[in-house]
């Protein structure tokens, strides 16, 4: 296995568009932290961001993984190009003509891709721990280890998505192609869920039809953090709405992610392994 990913990592790493897409998207992670430095002083209006709690714990556990997702969308264009590159430069075959199998092929990637999100969850959770240490008001450790669930979360919800753009690069070949299909699948769940909504069930009903869908179930493993933010509570208990969301994950919104990610990663294979290369 660590044959397989010295390989990958060599391939992306001589390739400068890949070096720099994943460089830019570990910066971006590491821009959070500029969050903290965002200060407005505009006569009697001062707004600190950090003030607003956004880096207290437990809290920003959930809303460091929330924001860090959508940076996920780089890593994607890495993943989609190695494939297409490994077609347009014909890598590919040379690798199966030096011995290594198409299931040994598939099984590099995964572990690219496993990587990727484990890097990923590891830096997200070393730059939420230090602007915790810095900036929340409450430090105990108790309350620094709750809701770190959210990071095993982030993690499966990584794979999934790029298990879903390895399959695209193989299927498509070419990543300009294979992120379009992306963001049109995207489009298809929004205007399906429009569908089902207005012409068939009621709104429980289609999102539990739509729940088991590729890029929904995936976003539903991190529910949106702001309404837990302490400023839209006290707001909205000022005008009389309660804000009471359930925040939690399921095991079986885990587990529909995960069925998925098999799925994408044993059509990869089954393409791979039907194809003329």
């Amino acid at each position: 296995m660590i044959r397989l990913l010295q390989i990958e990592f060599i391939k992306l790493w001589n390739n400068r568009a890949s070096k720099i897409l994943i460089i830019s998207y570990f910066a971006l992670l590491t821009s959070i932290a500029l969050f903290a430095a965002i200060k407005f002083d505009i006569g009697p209006v001062q707004f600190h961001l950090a003030d607003q709690g956004i880096f207290n714990f437990p809290y920003i556990w959930h809303f460091n993984t929330f924001i860090t997702a959508f940076f996920k969308l780089f890593l994607a264009i890495v993943i989609v190009s190695m494939m297409s590159n490994e077609y347009s430069n014909k890598t590919i075959k040379q690798n199966l003509i030096d011995g290594l199998s198409k299931k040994e092929f598939i099984l590099s990637k995964f572990l690219t891709v496993i990587s990727f999100s484990l890097i990923s969850t590891i830096f997200v959770f070393v730059v939420s721990l230090i602007l915790g240490l810095a900036y929340s008001d409450y430090n105990e450790f108790l309350i620094i280890i709750t809701d770190l669930k959210f990071l095993p979360i982030f993690f499966i919800k990584l794979i999934g998505f790029f298990s879903f753009c390895l399959f695209l690069g193989i299927l498509v070949k070419r990543s300009a192609f294979a992120l379009g299909f992306l963001i049109l699948w995207q489009v298809f769940e929004g205007i399906l869920r429009g569908i089902l909504r207005w012409k068939f069930f009621d709104e429980a009903t289609t999102d539990g039809i739509m729940n088991f869908f590729p890029l929904q179930s995936m976003f539903n493993l991190i529910k949106e953090p702001f309404s837990r933010l302490g400023a839209v509570q006290s707001v909205a208990n000022q005008i009389g709405t309660e804000v009471a969301l359930n925040y939690n994950t399921y095991w079986y919104e885990v587990l529909i992610v995960m069925v998925w990610t098999a799925i994408f990663i044993y059509l990869s294979y089954a393409l791979l392994k039907k194809r003329d290369l």
